[in-house]
């Protein structure tokens, strides 16, 4: 019950801070907050991955606060409605940064972890 009360409270702080991010970032057009979010995730799982072993911190930060502020189901409902709309460029190019820019940034928070340790 304790695990499970860790991760319930890490992702409300994680669902807070997307939140945040999102009010911060509004713009027509394109979804940058939700851009941010997944990109600054992929690097903070990777470091948390790397750096924490096993545990109930891990468990907390990964699947509790990262899990809360990364949004990949907001990118998928974000897409559709662009392709709903037509723009099928805007949708694709949402698709291959959020993509190729989450891989990059996971692989850099790895190199960040591993020179930190």
């Amino acid at each position: 019950m304790t695990r499970f009360l860790l991760v319930c409270l890490g992702g409300a702080i994680g669902s807070g801070a997307r939140y945040l991010v999102a009010l911060s970032t509004v713009s027509a057009g394109f979804a940058f907050g939700t851009l941010i979010v997944n990109l600054l995730g992929s690097f903070a799982i990777a470091m948390v991955t790397e750096l924490v072993a096993p545990s109930d911190l891990r468990l907390f930060l990964a699947t509790g606060v990262l899990g809360g502020f990364t949004t990949y189901s907001a990118f998928n409902q974000e897409t559709m409605e662009v392709l709903r709309n037509g723009a099928w460029g805007t949708a694709m190019l949402n698709v291959v940064v959020t993509v190729a820019g989450c891989m990059a940034a996971g692989f850099v928070g790895v190199i960040v972890a591993r020179m930190v340790r």
